[in-house]
């Protein structure tokens, strides 16, 4: 495995890319901020080898961007209503930071730091120390993100955590894909299949009203591939609510600590194809309803809306206030671990 780095001076310090590239060619680059994901360079049906993760051109643009691109985000991704939080006998209360709800653990959140690197032979070892009271969160969290790529074409992510006090943890990656490539414009003819015969209805503020609705007979019906954009456009509230699809799947036939293939993404013209595997309840698609206005990318421009997809495998939103949904909740002195697998081919 060749590797390679490079280096950007930003107001969180030196940021650093790592490139990992394998024996056939393929490639990905990851990121200390945000233990993110700035690359991935895979063959299509003709073996061009082409970016199909959306990236900024340079480190520092990814600090406190709106789209929180290909970062992870924590403590808690996802939404929690009115950043309102119970642990234990305790009431806290998170940053406000999208509407009237806490988003992505706050205005801060993992997304935005800097996280220390452990480089190994096909991988990095990513770790944050959240120290108790950030973003007004209980407990001092030691969160580790681990990433290997192999020749297979294979990404793998393993999220670790430990707290020295009761806490709430909800980890996963905000990439976003163009299997086109990472500049190619728009998704919505993409297919996509998702392995859920539930989805979260949410309210206006797409905090789930704590049910999980059948997919069957509604544009949340992806059971079979079917072009991202055939109804994104619906005469249906919860698609008018997100400008397009940014909703919760529940994973059929989840069980906690086994892995399962989620999601699948094809695109026809390239001859690509992304399958996405996780030990997660819940899966966020998210259509990049809002990309415009990102900063630019390795061409130069701001992406425009529903240039890319995102696959977010990860807990139900607002579940610490949700006792019918999967606990997201982590006692002291236990360990969180959860996975995401990407596969190309």
């Amino acid at each position: 495995m060749k590797v390679s780095q490079i280096e950007f001076p930003s107001p969180k310090g030196t940021i650093t890319w790592y490139t990992f590239t394998n024996s056939g060619g393929a490639s990905v680059t990851l990121s200390t901020l945000g233990a993110g994901i700035v690359a991935v360079n895979v063959p299509d049906k003709n073996g061009r080898i082409d970016n199909v993760c959306l990236g900024y051109a340079d480190g520092a643009d990814y600090i406190a961007d709106g789209p929180c691109l290909g970062k992870c985000p924590g403590r808690y991704a996802n939404r929690i209503a009115n950043g309102h939080l119970v642990v234990g006998d305790k009431e806290y209360s998170l940053a406000i930071n999208n509407g009237p709800n806490a988003l992505h653990g706050g205005p801060e959140g993992f997304q935005n730091q800097n996280w220390k690197a452990e480089l190994k032979d096909n991988g990095v070892i990513f770790t944050y120390h959240s120290k108790d009271g950030e973003e007004h969160y209980p407990g001092n969290l030691d969160v580790v993100a681990e990433y290997n790529w192999n020749d297979k074409n294979e990404l793998s992510l393993e999220f670790r955590a430990k707290s020295d006090a009761d806490t709430v943890v909800n980890l996963t990656n905000h990439a976003y894909w163009n299997l086109k490539g990472a500049d190619a414009g728009c998704i919505l003819d993409h297919e996509m299949r998702i392995d859920a015969e539930g989805w979260l209805p949410t309210d206006r503020t797409q905090i789930p009203n704590g049910e999980i609705a059948p997919v069957a007979g509604t544009p949340m019906d992806f059971r079979k591939l079917k072009k991202i954009g055939a109804d994104i456009n619906a005469d249906f509230e919860a698609l008018k609510i997100g400008k397009g699809y940014d909703h919760c799947w529940a994973v059929s036939g989840w069980e906690p600590g086994v892995m399962h293939d989620v999601v699948t993404l094809k695109e026809d013209e390239s001859g690509r194809e992304l399958l996405v595997s996780s030990d997660q309840p819940g899966v966020q698609i998210y259509t990049g309803n809002w990309l415009s206005g990102s900063p630019r990318n390795c061409s130069g421009r701001s992406y425009n809306d529903y240039e890319g997809v995102a696959i977010e495998m990860q807990g139900f939103p607002d579940a610490p206030n949700k006792p019918q949904f999967p606990s997201q909740f982590l006692k002291a002195s236990e360990e969180y671990r959860r996975n995401i697998r990407f596969t190309f081919r």
